[in-house]
């Protein structure tokens, strides 16, 4: 597998944790969006694409997203899951919980090549803006 092509989109403001989100072409064949570059506590790293997790409403069906508190729909009041966590970790746990990958490495080989790949492309294109000034 080869990523032949990173195109990187920057995000503006300084408060938010997310810095970009990138674009990868695979052995010019197939393409991964919306996979994210994120400022953590440990650096930068990449996060892949993913989508909110869904329950359905008791009374409509309706799908919500998980812990809304009424359904979209019906108006109806959704049953609450367990107490929030009170940890931080608890915390993280529980939002990782509330998303699904919608694409994914499998090995750890391959998740730092792409790393390494979207990583390099978001700091040369991060580079070409501060020419400009």
């Amino acid at each position: 597998m080869e990523i032949t092509e990173v195109r990187i989109f920057l995000k503006e403001g300084l408060n938010n944790k997310l810095r970009a989100y990138a674009t990868i072409t695979i052995d010019n064949a197939f393409v991964v969006r919306n996979i994210k570059v994120i400022e953590g506590k440990g650096g930068l790293f990449v996060a892949m694409p993913s989508r909110r997790m869904k329950d359905a409403c008791p009374k409509c069906g309706h799908k919500n997203e998980v812990r809304s508190k009424f359904c979209n729909e019906c108006g109806t009041n959704l049953p609450t899951r367990a107490a929030e966590p009170v940890t931080p970790e608890a915390q993280h746990d529980a939002r990782q919980m509330e998303h699904k990958d919608i694409a994914h490495p499998i090995t750890v080989q391959c998740r730092e090549y792409i790393q390494k790949k979207v990583l390099e492309a978001y700091e040369a294109e991060k580079g070409k803006g501060k020419i400009g000034l």
